[in-house]
């Protein structure tokens, strides 16, 4: 009887035994069957332009001077087929002629035996790329990178220009631009001294993590010869504009220069030894020098006038803005497009280059200004302003005030140290 049951115990746990292995291994197939399944699932393909790397041998190319997307084609042994496509495939999509010569390009060549090109792309600026897919036939494609805005807050102080004051405080360029564009009216750029400086709440503008520019200056204060000056985005009648912390418009009839970045070589008197004729005359204007071929735009809104050539001025633009104020710009290399006598201009519009026509020793812009028919300094003009911030918007605009002005007001300017003040602290 003992031996008996002993058995059936014996057989019992053998039983379990077999059950609990063989369960053990299915459970553990099916972890490594997870696990597979989950390494299959989380695999990612590494994309370049949305185009699958790894299927591809890829190389990088730079635009040569005179180079051409044809001459490119040709180049690389590309079908003629799809440079006679071309024309078409890129008809307002993107115009071929704009390519420039520095850019990149990268060419996409399967890893196959017969290497065949199947993609081109082309860096056209540093927010935009085309890409020209060669299949059945050739498509062509212009994307925007995605880009994402960084909201600052930077100050500076400005020792020399507003220029060098971005590389003293490792700030991007661009923003130099639009701060002399926001403060157009109000400041004097051509007349910065050391010691004005700025503060700005502005979005910088990245691809990846490499600063493409400068998006909306949301709010800056910038402090020229002891004078400070607010400025504050805000939107009336579909436009946005600057204006101070009072709501009156930053926005002038006239800019305070008609170009960027140059310097003032010749101010206006009535005694001045000219520099090619050499004998002493009026110059009742400013002269602006600056690099051949800099655009220079119209103070103001107006109608062209005169559009022509002298011997003295050389190719000269003149525009009457009202019935008072008229100015006049000498010198031209070239006019800007679509200038013509009778023509309506809009302030800030191009109307020409700067070059050295007429009696001129180098470039130059000579610019003129008249007030009822008479010469007048147009660095002393005074524009009036345009209309402020309007009574139906004025609690909005209160209120973004405040929020940015705190901001603005919350960092102070911190001077440059320069190795000469540095000993200086420490001697």
């Amino acid at each position: 009887m003992k031996r008996v049951l002993l058995s059936f115990f014996i057989s019992i746990v053998s039983v379990v035994a077999v059950y609990l292995f063989f369960r053990s291994c299915e459970s553990h197939s099916e972890i490594e069957g997870t696990d597979k399944l989950q390494d299959i699932e989380t695999y990612q393909p590494v994309l370049e332009y949305g185009i699958p790397v790894d299927s591809f041998h890829i190389s990088t190319h730079t635009i040569k001077r005179n180079q051409t997307i044809g001459n490119i084609f040709l180049s690389l042994g590309i079908n003629e087929e799809y440079l006679k496509q071309l024309p078409r495939s890129a008809d307002n999509i993107f115009d071929i002629r704009t390519i420039k010569a520095g850019n990149t390009y990268k060419v996409f060549t399967k890893r196959d035996t017969a290497a065949t090109i199947e993609y081109l792309v082309y860096e056209h600026t540093s927010t935009e790329y085309v890409m020209f897919h060669f299949s059945d036939s050739l498509t062509v494609r212009a994307v925007q990178k995605d880009i994402r805005a960084v909201t600052r807050l930077s100050e500076a102080e400005i020792s020399s220009s507003l220029w060098e004051a971005m590389y003293d405080y490792n700030l991007n360029p661009m923003l130099a631009l639009d701060l002399s564009d926001a403060f157009a009216w109000a400041v004097d750029f051509f007349g910065l001294y050391q010691g004005d400086g700025f503060k700005a709440l502005y979005d910088e503008l990245y691809v990846d993590d490499k600063s493409v520019g400068i998006g909306t200056i949301h709010a800056a204060w910038f402090e020229h010869r002891g004078q400070k000056y607010y400025a504050f985005r805000f939107m009336q009648d579909s436009v946005s504009s600057y204006w101070d912390e009072e709501g009156n418009s930053l926005r002038k009839a006239f800019l305070k220069a008609p170009l960027r970045f140059s310097r003032i070589s010749s101010r206006f008197s009535y005694n001045r030894k000219h520099p090619v004729l050499k004998i002493y005359r009026p110059h009742t204007g400013v002269d602006y020098a600056a690099p051949e071929g800099t655009p220079v735009v119209a103070l103001g809104d107006g109608v062209v006038i005169e559009k022509g050539y002298n011997n003295s001025a050389g190719n000269y633009v003149k525009i009457r803005h009202n019935s008072i104020y008229t100015t006049g710009y000498n010198h031209f290399s070239r006019f800007g497009k679509g200038i013509a006598k009778g023509v309506r201009v809009t302030q800030g519009q191009v109307i020409g280059y700067v070059g050295k026509t007429g009696y001129a020793t180098g470039p130059h812009l000579d610019l003129r200004f008249w007030k009822s028919g008479k010469p007048v300094d147009p660095l002393k003009i005074e524009a009036p302003s345009v209309e402020p911030i309007k009574q139906e918007n004025r609690e909005a605009f209160l209120k973004l005030v405040a929020e940015y002005r705190v901001k603005l007001d919350s960092i102070s300017l911190r001077p440059i140290v320069s190795y000469e003040n540095f000993l200086g602290t420490i001697f």
